[in-house]
């Protein structure tokens, strides 16, 4: 595990999707996580018609790519912003949102019980002060067996990410060992990204405050900031595609994967 990071931000989730939401949507970063997670869905027995949580379901753009992937699952998620559970359903009205705090309460959601024979958990943990408790209390949810995709960033953090309130990165190892003391089998623990993902996450890097700056401003800005814009909006078209050339596993990616078994805890 990559050491916390001083000074990082307040987190305020209801903000956070309102400022960040369209950004995210359109980052070729996230496009990619989101790839990823299906890919690993698919390579791990999930067909069409499963049953699905999504873990911090954000503002739903996972959720629509899951659907995409498999039409006719049965998809729910949980997510702590109000804002972030209405924006996902009016992007995914055909999934169920709830509006829960997974940090506070292990009870599931009516329904939900012991449901989920598949969850995902993708870019939250690395923002948790106690991420073995998020998923202790969200595996109310899962049935036995289920198997969960896990997706945290490895490598450097940038300004950026300490801005929207990264606690850590994660190593392959660090994810592992956290997964199974949350009650997991750890079936992979694994590196993607190498070469591009990598690159790209150095350009954040580099650009330091000034990608803070760039979409805090949105549309608006001097007429250099939105230069400054239309190139980035370019480079990220590029890496979009550049992607899709990236190698998992080869232990150098700065994208960490996990995938696990949940094991439900011993009655008494």
């Amino acid at each position: 595990m990559i050491p916390a990071a001083p000074n990082v931000a307040q987190d305020d989730w209801d903000r956070h999707w309102r400022d960040y939401a369209e950004a995210a949507a359109h980052n070729p970063a996230q496009k990619y996580r989101r790839r990823i997670v299906c890919e690993v869905l698919k390579r791990y027995g999930c067909s069409s018609g499963a049953r699905i949580l999504d873990i911090g379901s954000g503002q739903g753009d996972l959720a629509l790519d899951l659907l995409n992937a498999f039409p006719d699952a049965q998809l729910a998620g949980l997510e702590l912003s109000a804002t972030g559970v209405a924006v996902s359903a009016r992007k995914v009205p055909a999934a169920r949102f709830f509006q829960r705090d997974l940090l506070a309460s292990g009870d599931a959601v009516d329904g939900l019980g012991a449901w989920a024979q598949y969850a995902v958990c993708s870019e939250v943990l690395e923002h948790l002060d106690e991420p073995a408790l998020l998923l202790k209390n969200a595996s109310a949810s899962l049935a036995p067996g289920c198997r969960l995709v896990v997706t945290v960033p490895g490598g450097p953090q940038s300004e950026f990410d300490r801005h929207i309130g990264h606690r850590r990165h994660y190593t392959p190892q660090a994810l592992r060992e956290l997964l199974e003391a949350s009650g997991f089998t750890v079936e992979l623990a694994t590196t993607a990204g190498f070469p591009f993902f990598n690159l790209y996450r150095m350009a954040v890097i580099l650009r330091g405050r000034r990608l803070i700056a760039d979409v805090q401003s949105g549309a608006g800005g001097s007429p250099g900031m939105r230069a400054s814009r239309l190139l980035a909006r370019a480079m990220m078209a590029l890496f979009d595609a550049l992607f899709s050339l990236n190698v998992m596993g080869s232990g150098l990616g700065w994208q960490t994967v996990a995938v696990a078994s949940h094991r439900p805890a011993a009655p008494g």
